[in-house]
């Protein structure tokens, strides 16, 4: 059982979510724009969104700057 995080495979933990992925990946970046298989989730909804099995996560940190 495994997910697919950034092109990486990782292992799959039912029920776990979004908020504890990141912070199992140690991501704790200000701006993070998350696409679970092409769906964007919106940031309030991190804490109760859960995934299945074999889903393909995107995480992208957002950086700004002059």
């Amino acid at each position: 059982m495994s997910i697919i995080v950034n092109t990486r495979e990782m292992e799959y933990i039912p029920e776990e979510t979004m908020t504890q992925l990141l912070k199992r990946m140690k991501y704790m970046f200000p701006l993070v724009v998350v696409k679970i298989d092409g769906v964007v989730i919106p940031r309030v909804e991190f804490p109760e969104t859960t995934f299945p099995d074999g889903v393909n996560i995107e995480i992208i940190h957002l950086i700004s700057g002059g």
